[in-house]
């Protein structure tokens, strides 16, 4: 099937709350028949394939096509395994940013649209004391939640873009599924990189206030 230029066909996979960011990996298992066949035709492909997020209220009509959010994921399978009940696990990596143009008309059991790729916007000014920020406040979370302290450290590595960080971070430890969209929507470095300082701290104080 042949997209418009600087777009790409990809399968999706509707998730209710996850945020599939570039630079990371996620993990699935995929039991629903045409998800299976989705991840089947991937394999005998390219293996790329979209994680999207559900729009809130998507259970009535989630038999057939719910809306979803017009950011997401594309990655790739990197690692699968297909077991005895048909079932898979799967590893994607994840890639890009994109924009659902539209989705296209199919006869295959799951959804495919034409993306288009986003770009970060670097950052307008310095970064390094917000990059600083967040790694006080891992370090600050995970002594707080009596985890090693070395746990994030791939996230928190320096020598990788700030926004790398950023996405990294918000998708190991950020429990709110909508502040983890916006970040995916966010496309300046500095605002993400703002916004995961702050939602880190906030976790920090509730959690030394005694809140879960």
């Amino acid at each position: 099937m042949v997209s418009a230029p600087g777009s790409a066909i990809v399968p999706i996979f509707p998730l209710p709350d996850i945020t599939f960011f570039p630079r990371t990996l996620l993990p699935l298992h995929v039991f629903e028949a045409r998800y299976r066949a989705m991840v089947m035709d991937a394999l005998a492909r390219d293996r790329r394939l979209g994680i999207v997020k559900l729009q809130p209220g998507y259970e009535a009509g989630y038999a057939g096509k719910p809306a979803v959010h017009p950011v997401c994921g594309v990655g790739e399978i990197v690692s699968w395994e297909r077991l005895a009940n048909g079932r898979y696990n799967i590893l994607v990596r994840g890639d890009a940013r994109v924009r659902i143009e539209r989705e296209l008309p199919g006869d295959t059991l799951y959804r495919l649209v034409s993306v288009r790729r986003l770009e970060d916007v670097g950052p307008a000014g310095d970064v390094a004391p917000a990059l600083a920020r967040i790694r006080a406040a891992a370090h600050a979370l995970l002594e707080a939640l009596g985890r090693p302290r070395d746990l994030l450290d791939t996230a928190l590595a320096e020598g990788q873009p700030s926004g790398a960080v950023a996405d990294r971070v918000a998708a190991a430890v950020l429990p709110d599924a909508t502040l983890r969209q916006e970040l995916l929507e966010t496309l300046e470095v500095d605002a993400r990189v703002a916004r995961v300082a702050d939602a880190l701290e906030t976790l920090v104080r509730e959690l030394k206030g005694g809140r879960s």
